[in-house]
């Protein structure tokens, strides 16, 4: 029996064991077995000996975390911060830190901008003593949303510290080569005007800081911010330019090894010691002339001392973008010049798009050609030019008037990114159509030159995007937006959208400029996510219940985001100055909301039932819209309080429903007897933030929704609700 068997084999079998292990599903388990088998009937008997060892070593991985998780301390009270992981934020400081051979991510706000002027220069290692608590952290809270814990997890981080109050400080004399990275950033930093300094900081020792963070969303949305992830392109570029003097010089070709193989492990420090950074470097250094047999065990040694590295985008990104350099590296060798090059750009872009809507829901094709042109300037410009501005700094040479070159070059960057403002939305793909993409799309590039096949597998590419992209059922999601309101309403297939406001949070921000901290909308880590995953690039028509922040506080970033056709509001919401300058920013159009009015969604309408009291409170004021959907009702009240629910009553003394929508977050000032008495309904919803300073729901309002025998459920506790249509009715489903 044939004995032999490719490496590249061996890692396909490796990746599905291991997330089979750490990630089950029933179509990841049914590929396995399959691949498994045929293993065996092609007589690999020593690749299942391998892959059997890696089994159990797999567990005995998973095992060993489930012990660690479960014997965190209950409180620590010093921690020594790994110096290169410190950010200051405003008033915000967060760093990751070590005590008692644990990682923690530690979270403190200053007292006085004092404190935060010693932390932003902070350049020498110290041990901190503190008082705060031990926090877990936050679990997965939407639907195809951020998991927090999970990805701490993965940097084998089980506790946050909430550090409430700085006993002191003491001094430790050691040096590592994290203080140098520090010194190094805190060296550009203070020599260097932005944007500039941040473009040398993210090229040369892979820290980008939150001042970065426009232009971050920004190549972001153009799809070429991987360029700024220290990768393979970067250690080429050190790496040769490396041997290129040390072989000017005369050495040998044997000792400029061995020179650079510290020199990769200094880089690998000084680089923040990203996975990216690692897979290129063993990729680089190991002495083997095949690149399938260099990315084979490169694969093998991560997997072994950094097990974890899989479970992340970046980890996942990196290794897959290696896989299809080297599998697809001589396939078009028959082109050349920049024919090549788009080629090679375009079978990058096709092979990891896949895991990119995986992770982020959507494409920008322009990027196969920004990827092409920046590589280039990235390359042959600015990794030398940095280079060497930061080295001559340090002979008091100031060339700083090259930031010039970077605001011209920012500002061609936003010009472009307002022509292509929106991305292709593609949704998520589940397990099984994630797996039938890979192969597909693989089978697409390995037959590219035959026609016949050309088509068949593009259209079934397409066929599996659009299936992606159009869910195949009706849904009604109320979003976990934290303190706010946000629910979705999406028609079979895509066929029709409405979004019932938008979430956000009030602004309490300080008049000390000291204190003011950039950070991301609370839409775009919870709403805009979901939404792309749901493959809704356009919202069709989004209802504004009133212009309460946290209902739609987050409309202007949503409109940036993906396009918003219609909007509906009520007359009464024009009072509000700060929400008329918001809506006249926008494109879309606006309707005001009339009572009566009805737009189509699933089997029937979604019926405006009030659109505000005249003279009474915002509250009161807020749209309230119902919808029988295939034999459900749906009452959707925004923040209305008793004196609405009152009015509402008058008008309709017949309504009753199945599901209601808890007005106010669930607030002693809504859900009184007499309302729910009357509406009759089985299933309350309730939108509220987790641990809230308003202390929503009110026990009051729980023991009038308990007293009618009505069922339950919390944001705050079941994290994203969502109701989901098939053949037998409507079913529930929580995140929790």
């Amino acid at each position: 029996m044939k004995q032999n068997f490719s490496p590249i084999y061996l890692i396909y079998l490796l990746v599905l064991f291991y997330f089979l292990i750490f990630s089950f599903s029933w179509p990841l388990c049914i590929l396995t077995l399959a691949s498994t088998v045929l293993s065996f009937c092609r007589g690999y008997y020593g690749l299942l000996l391998i892959l059997l060892g890696f089994a159990l070593f797999f567990f005995w991985v998973k095992e060993a975390e489930r012990i660690k998780e479960s014997r965190q301390p209950d409180k620590i009270s010093r921690i020594k911060p790994y110096i290169d992981t410190i950010e200051v934020n405003g008033n915000r400081l967060s760093f990751r830190g070590e005590t008692s051979g644990q990682d923690y991510q530690v979270f403190y706000t200053f007292k006085s901008q004092k404190e935060q002027e010693y932390f932003k220069k902070l350049d020498i290692n110290v041990l901190i003593y503190f008082e705060g608590q031990l926090e877990e952290p936050e679990e997965q809270r939407n639907f195809s949303g951020f998991d927090y814990k999970k990805y701490l997890k993965s940097q084998g981080i089980y506790r946050l510290v909430q550090v409430e109050k700085i006993q002191g400080l003491e001094r430790l004399d050691s040096f590592d080569m994290r203080l140098l990275r520090r010194q190094a950033i805190l060296w550009t930093q203070q020599h260097f005007p932005r944007p500039m300094s941040s473009y040398m900081t993210g090229l040369l020792f892979g820290w980008l800081d939150k001042d970065f963070e426009e232009m971050n969303d920004i190549y972001t949305s153009l799809g070429i911010i991987h360029l700024f992830a220290l990768s393979g392109m970067q250690v080429n570029f050190f790496i040769e330019l490396l041997r290129k003097i040390l072989l000017r010089l005369g050495l040998s070709q044997s000792i400029v090894f061995f020179i650079q193989v510290p020199f990769s492990i200094f880089y690998a420090f000084i680089t923040g010691l990203s996975v990216s950074i690692l897979r290129a470097l063993l990729q680089k250094n190991l002495p083997m002339k095949r690149t399938v047999d260099k990315f084979s065990l490169t694969f093998i040694l991560l997997l072994l001392f950094k097990p974890n590295f899989l479970m992340t985008a970046g980890g996942q990104l990196t290794m897959i973008y290696s896989f299809l350099l080297v599998i697809f590296s001589g396939k078009f060798g028959h082109t050349k010049g920049i024919k090549k090059t788009l080629l090679d750009s375009t079978v990058l872009a096709v092979g990891v798009l896949p895991l990119l809507i995986f992770h982020f829901h959507s494409f920008q094709p322009l990027s196969i050609l920004l990827t092409l042109l920046f590589s280039l300037i990235f390359d042959f410009l600015l990794l030398p030019g940095l280079l060497l501005i930061f080295l001559l700094s340090f002979l008091s040479i100031n060339l700083i008037f090259f930031n010039d070159f970077f605001i011209f070059l920012e500002s061609i960057v936003k010009a472009v990114e307002s022509l292509f403002q929106y991305p292709l939305v593609l949704g998520k793909p589940d397990v099984l159509f994630l797996l039938l993409l890979f192969g597909f799309s693989g089978l697409f590039i390995d037959f590219y030159r035959k026609k016949t096949w050309n088509l068949v597998l593009l259209s079934a590419l397409f066929l599996l995007f659009f299936l992606v992209k159009n869910p195949r059922q009706a849904s009604i999601t109320m979003v976990d937006v934290g303190q706010g309101d946000s629910i979705l309403l999406q028609d079979k297939w895509n066929r029709r959208n409405i979004l019932i406001d938008t979430g956000g949070k009030l602004n309490l921000g300080s008049d000390e400029s000291w204190k003011i901290a950039s950070h991301k909308s609370n839409a775009e880590k919870t709403l805009i996510p979901y939404l792309k995953s749901q493959g809704i690039g356009t919202v069709e028509t989004l209802i504004l219940t009133h212009p309460d922040e946290d209902h739609m506080g987050d409309l202007e970033i949503l409109s940036q985001k993906m396009k918003i056709k219609h909007i509906y509001i009520s007359e009464t919401a024009l009072e509000k100055e700060s929400f008329v300058k918001k809506l006249s920013k926008l494109k879309s159009k606006v309707h005001f909301a009339r009572e009566g009015d009805k737009l189509p969604i699933f089997d029937g309408h979604l019926h405006f039932l009030a659109t505000g009291l005249e003279g009474r409170s915002n509250n009161d004021n807020s749209l309230v819209t119902f919808g029988d959907f295939y034999g459900k009702k749906f009452l959707f009240t925004g923040d209305l309080e008793e004196e609405g629910e009152r009015d509402l009553q008058k008008r309709y003394p017949n309504l009753q429903t199945d599901v209601l929508k808890v007005g106010h977050h669930g607030s002693k000032s809504s859900s009184k007897v007499d309302f729910l008495k009357n509406l009759k309904p089985q299933i309350a919803l309730i939108s509220v933030g987790k641990n809230n300073r308003y202390k929503h729901p009110s026990q009051e309002t729980l023991e009038n929704l308990s007293a009618e025998n009505i069922k339950i459920y919390r944001t705050d506790q079941q994290g994203a609700i969502r109701f989901i249509y098939k053949k037998k009715g409507w079913t529930i489903q929580t995140v929790k």
